[in-house]
């Protein structure tokens, strides 16, 4: 059975970029599905499809949750991949989000079937979001790395061309897929910071936007985000102030970075460094931690 659901007839959609993030693995402090979410609600995103999670997911696992309807009807939540098509008259193209969790089984032909429905819908170009942990300081501007699939785009998009080799997610599955469907392909990556990874970040989110904004024309409404971002950085300064040892840390950290974007010449800390870390981050979970 056809694990892919279409909502309706095929929506007409204007040279669409298809926005994916996954919940689990590629997405530390929830930072890429939260950036996902806000450019949903800005642009009225509209259900166009579903993934049935019965064949990717162990819910012993990935467990689905019961809720509560009117106080009295018990409903079951199950894991959700949905593709949500955004209309967006204003500008020269469509976006189509892909809202997921990360499988725990049959990768290959789950990636296989994003690639039917990117190709059915006309995508022009795929775009994933991810999140990984790393060494930086809340208190400075969050690392973006972008990554892309050919030398074309990677100099058209001004991105990089990564080099990493280890494990992967799902995004990596994904992007490979694309690759042999002859679809052009996209990363970015924003590294939060390992000693607050625990809660959501959506510094983080907000930095991811404005970096997709950037490769797609796409503008998109965060004010909600925006507030949220200056209550995080109000409550994580003063967290971390009441802590003389994690503050000591934070310092370290931050000057760290500091030295090495000065040694750089650069804005940012380039692909490698952030590969470094990311590299880092895989190997300590690989070995559990």
């Amino acid at each position: 059975m056809d694990s892919l659901t279409w909502e309706g007839d095929l929506p007409h959609l204007r040279s669409p970029v298809l926005v994916c993030a996954f919940r689990g693995w590629n997405d530390a402090a929830a930072a890429a599905s939260t950036a996902l979410g806000a450019i949903a609600d800005s642009l009225d995103g509209e259900l166009i499809a579903r993934i049935d999670p019965e064949e990717y997911f162990d819910f012993q696992a990935n467990r689905p949750t019961i809720t509560m309807e009117d106080g009295e009807t018990r409903r079951i939540e199950w894991p959700e991949n949905n593709l949500i098509a955004a209309r967006v008259p204003t500008a020269d193209r469509d976006l189509v989000l892909l809202d997921g969790t990360e499988p725990n089984l049959r990768w290959r032909t789950f990636a296989e079937t994003i690639a039917t429905a990117a190709d059915a819908l006309g995508v022009e170009l795929v775009i994933t979001l991810g999140a990984l942990i790393a060494e930086v300081s809340h208190t400075l501007p969050v690392p973006i790395t972008g990554l892309a699939s050919s030398q074309s785009l990677v100099e058209e998009l001004e991105l990089e061309r990564s080099n990493y080799e280890g494990p992967t997610g799902i995004t990596g599955v994904v992007h490979d897929l694309c690759r042999q469907a002859g679809i052009d392909s996209a990363s970015l990556w924003a590294a939060v910071p390992h000693y607050v990874a625990a809660v959501p970040n959506p510094k983080a989110a907000l930095a991811l936007l404005r970096r997709l904004e950037g490769l797609t024309g796409i503008a998109v409404d965060a004010a909600e985000l925006e507030e949220e971002t200056g209550d995080y950085e109000e409550q994580i300064g003063r967290a971390v102030a009441a802590n003389p040892e994690i503050e000591e840390l934070v310092a370290r950290i931050e000057a760290e970075q500091v030295d090495l974007l000065s040694a750089e010449g650069e804005e940012l800390p380039s692909a490698d460094a952030i590969a470094r870390e990311f590299q880092r981050f895989l190997r300590q979970r690989g070995n559990g931690g």
